[in-house]
């Protein structure tokens, strides 16, 4: 039988086992069973950790090598879990069942990111099949719950690390940041995100005697203009200007002739290091506070924002990039949240790369399919560059 560091397609062939499981937040579906068992065959000590109510529990997989020489450790970070494949009747072919056409690889979690979990597994037996002497440690963080509520997976691996001592130095996050091509784009940091509710409160009425009752709409309208016309900060050289968006609007009865009693504002600030959660709420406070509103306002931190200013690990990684593909990433650090942002807080160098993301969340989820074994190739290029 081939080894799978031997066969060319090593990655390729994970990756389509992997999409064979079910694995929608929060169920792993088996996943990570699947992976510790390569690891362990690699010379990793592999633990479980589950996290979270029986009805929602969630599998955490934190696996780590050591070398035979001193040196950094290096991480491997990811999730099993995949999004609801919608409806299965406009998918090409099973969301579950590996597809093949036109030379793209097809199924839920293609892009995002089990075609990223095999190709760093792959990757890894490569290397220590090469160099079973290496330098450092190399680990793997994996969650079943990142696209989830993120409640019980990273954080919760991240905390029992911290409690145990653990610190890594060098983490990549197998995100799918590849715009255009495989290799244009690394994910050097992210922006934070702090969402808001705004409960504004009025005086139900009928609409023909609006003198007997208070409209909270009409009273929100002027300070959420300005809320909206604010410049946040200006960002600088690594994020953008921090933004502010209403998402949700919610208020009234139905009926044309009834005044509302409330409404519901929900809205969002993905945020540069330029500003703080503390200095963007009490800035928000007081608009309303100047507008003079009756209001509730809860506030959700979903995440502080990191950056790994450029290094060791980038450097690797770009030279590792530009070896397999040609390609120069640039370094950038827009889009969503990740599980970096937990991470980060006990490892200073975090950076996110992985396939093209256009199809990710999407029906007829798909890759490249050589760009998986490609993906394998950069990710062992960055392991030669560091711990050889």
């Amino acid at each position: 039988m081939t080894h799978p560091a031997r066969d060319p397609h090593a990655a390729l062939r994970l990756a389509e086992a992997l999409i064979a499981r079910p694995s929608v937040t929060p169920d792993d579906a088996g996943c990570q069973t699947l992976i510790g068992e390569r690891l362990r065959a690699a010379g990793f000590v592999c633990e479980t950790l589950l996290r979270g109510p029986d009805d929602f529990r969630v599998t955490n997989l934190w696996a780590v090598r050591c070398g035979a020489r001193p040196g950094p450790t290096l991480a491997f970070a990811g999730h099993t879990d995949v999004v609801p494949p919608g409806p299965l009747a406009q998918w090409t072919s099973d969301p579950f069942t590996p597809s093949h056409r036109g030379g793209k690889l097809y199924g839920r979690g293609a892009a995002d990111m089990k075609s990223s979990l095999a190709a760093m597994v792959v990757a890894v037996e490569d290397f220590v099949a090469a160099h079973p002497d290496h330098a450092g440690r190399i680990a793997f963080l994996i969650t079943s719950d990142e696209e989830g509520p993120s409640v019980d997976g990273t954080v919760r691996l991240v905390e029992w690390l911290q409690q145990r001592g653990e610190r890594l130095d060098a983490c990549i996050v197998g995100e799918p940041t590849s715009v255009e091509r495989l290799g244009d784009t690394i994910k050097n940091g992210r922006r934070g995100s702090l969402s808001g509710r705004l409960r504004v409160i009025g005086v139900q009425g009928h609409v023909a005697y609006p003198q007997l009752a208070r409209n909270p709409i009409h009273q929100l309208a002027p300070a959420l203009a300005e809320l909206v016309a604010i410049e946040w900060d200006r960002g600088n050289d690594h994020f953008p200007p921090t933004t502010f968006q209403v998402s949700n609007v919610h208020g009234g009865t139905g009926a044309t002739n009834v005044i509302p009693g409330d409404v519901v504002v929900d809205f969002n600030f993905r945020f540069s290091t330029e500003s703080t959660p503390q200095q963007l709420r009490e800035r928000v406070h007081g608009v309303l506070d100047r507008h003079g509103l009756q209001y509730a306002l809860d506030w959700t931190l979903g995440g502080e924002p990191f950056l790994t200013p450029p290094g060791p690990l980038s450097d690797a990684l770009t030279a590792a990039i530009r070896a397999t593909t040609g390609v120069t990433p640039e370094l950038s650090t827009t889009g969503g949240t990740s599980d970096g942002r937990f991470i980060a807080r006990i490892c200073p160098q975090v950076v996110e790369f992985g396939p093209v993301n256009a199809s990710i969340h999407k029906i007829d989820e798909h890759v490249e399919a050589a760009s998986v074994d490609t993906l394998a190739a950069i990710y062992r290029g960055t392991l030669e560059r560091l711990l050889a």
